[in-house]
């Protein structure tokens, strides 16, 4: 008589609970409120699915809801859960073969980065693969509002974006944005376009373009950037290339995806 085998299979990730998940590490990084729009532009999630996961999260009070503005907040229940971000030694070690390989491919300097006091704090940094003189950037803070990879964080995190909203912007070139309504208008382009450039802007010479990388739920844990002399990194016209936009986007979906990949 034949052996009967059963062949069990192990579920998946629940795509609900990570979204829910997110929401929360969002909410708990700061500590304003912030708005269905908020977080939906935040997480890249439609605004009805957003405001069904936090109509559910209210229900068990693991948020609250203020009555005069209708911003959501951890709730009583959840205020010390302290989940607000990736650890970055975690995040260099996910990153680190996707960002030697974009280096390779681009032959352009390639920084990883996540939030941290305010700024861009460099987790991660490949040399760019020539003899010329280069210094190693980890552990660096650099300025959100003037460099690809802070655009990147700012779009994915309102939190981010109030907080800088409350202190003046150095202006480090002539082509820095400085205005806090200037910035923030170029965030909705920049969520739309899954990617971020600036040109001269931190320093005259030089360009970058940064992608978002997002972990489980779809919260933007850091980002993932090129960067080089301006007629490397841009066209005549100083449009950011179209191929290296390509290969920074493909590299920051790597991670991510390696990011929301179940671990053992």
């Amino acid at each position: 008589m034949a052996e009967r085998y059963t062949v069990r299979t192990v579920p998946g990730p629940v795509q609900s609970i990570e979204r829910a998940a997110a929401i929360l590490r969002l909410l708990d990084r700061g500590s304003g409120q912030l708005g269905v729009s908020e977080i939906a532009d935040s997480l890249d999630l439609a605004r009805g699915t957003t405001h069904g996961i936090l109509r559910t999260l209210r229900g068990v009070g693991f948020v609250e809801q203020d009555n005069l503005t209708g911003k959501y907040q951890l709730g009583v229940v959840l205020r010390d859960l302290g989940t607000s971000s990736l650890d970055g030694n975690e995040l260099r070690s996910l990153a680190s073969n996707w960002a030697d390989t974009l280096a390779a491919r681009s032959r352009e300097t390639v920084r990883v980065g996540a939030p941290g006091r305010g700024h861009v704090l460099v987790v991660h940094h490949v040399f760019r693969p020539d003899d010329s003189p280069q210094a190693l950037d980890v552990g660096a803070l650099l300025p959100l509002h003037a460099t690809a990879l802070g655009k990147s964080l700012l779009a994915g995190d309102a939190h981010l974006m109030a907080a800088l909203t409350h202190q003046p912007l150095e202006r480090f070139t002539p082509r820095t944005v400085v205005d806090h309504d200037a910035l923030a208008v170029t965030l909705p382009a920049i969520r739309r376009a899954g990617w971020a450039g600036e040109y001269g802007e931190m320093t005259l010479e030089e360009a970058s373009l940064a992608a978002p990388i997002r972990g489980p739920g779809g919260l933007v844990v850091g980002a993932i950037s090129v960067s080089g002399p301006v007629d490397r990194i841009c066209d005549s016209r100083g449009r950011h290339r179209d191929a290296l936009v390509d290969q920074v986007r493909a590299a920051a979906h790597a991670i991510s995806r390696e990011l929301e990949a179940p671990r053992p």
